[in-house]
């Protein structure tokens, strides 16, 4: 509604809580691809103290009520600069989180990503999950997880899905196309999911069509 609302640590921490979800993050400021040394140093600090708080509200909640076990992750930040990321792993790495994401600005180009999680990765514990924010283009997995991701995170699939376009083994379908109307093949055969076991193609361009 345009109101204004203060979101902290705390705040953050309690409103993951509320929903349930079986990860959550540390409250964090993702910096700008644009930001200089100076203010990346800056926002990466104020990453570390938030995180700090963090896990100390989680902690008291956890002790007020019998909330189901989450898993919360610690944000390594440092944008493009090896110092800072080898300073931000190091610090969040100490810290008592189940698992840590990457995130921030992972450079401007796939290898300064993949030189970027060179830095980063040798410095966080082996016994907990690596998780990479924000990147989930098919390209990216095999390469990330060699070099010792876990999980990742990504708009596309949703953004695609929302537009109706489905992305199979094989291909991309574009199911707003009037021709898959009156095609009874799942989407992809090769998938045990519950859309492709229990729908056609021509359901689903119908529910496109609908607007449902």
């Amino acid at each position: 509604d345009g109101s204004k609302h203060f979101l902290s640590p705390e705040k953050s921490m309690q409103i993951q809580q509320d929903l349930g979800a079986d990860i959550i993050f540390a409250f964090d400021e993702c910096t700008s691809p644009l930001a200089g040394l100076a203010y990346t140093q800056k926002s990466m600090e104020r990453t570390h103290r938030w995180a700090e708080r963090c896990l100390r509200a989680a902690q008291i909640t956890k002790n007020k009520s019998l909330i189901t076990k989450q898993g919360l992750f610690g944000i390594v930040q440092g944008g493009e600069y090896k110092k800072l990321r080898e300073q931000s792993a190091k610090f969040i790495g100490d810290l008592d989180f189940d698992g840590f994401g990457i995130g921030g600005s992972l450079g401007k180009t796939k290898s300064k990503m993949y030189e970027i999680l060179n830095w980063t990765i040798p410095l966080l514990p082996n016994e907990k999950p690596r998780h990479l924010l924000g990147i989930g283009y098919l390209e990216d997995f095999e390469r990330a997880i060699k070099a010792g991701v876990d999980l990742f995170d990504c708009v596309y699939p949703t953004r695609f899905a929302r537009h109706g376009i489905a992305i199979t083994t094989k291909e991309k379908l574009n199911l707003n196309q009037a021709k898959f109307l009156t095609d009874k093949n799942p989407l992809d055969k090769a998938c045990a999911c519950p859309t492709c076991q229990n729908h056609t193609r021509a359901y689903i361009c119908h529910l496109f069509r609908s607007h449902e």
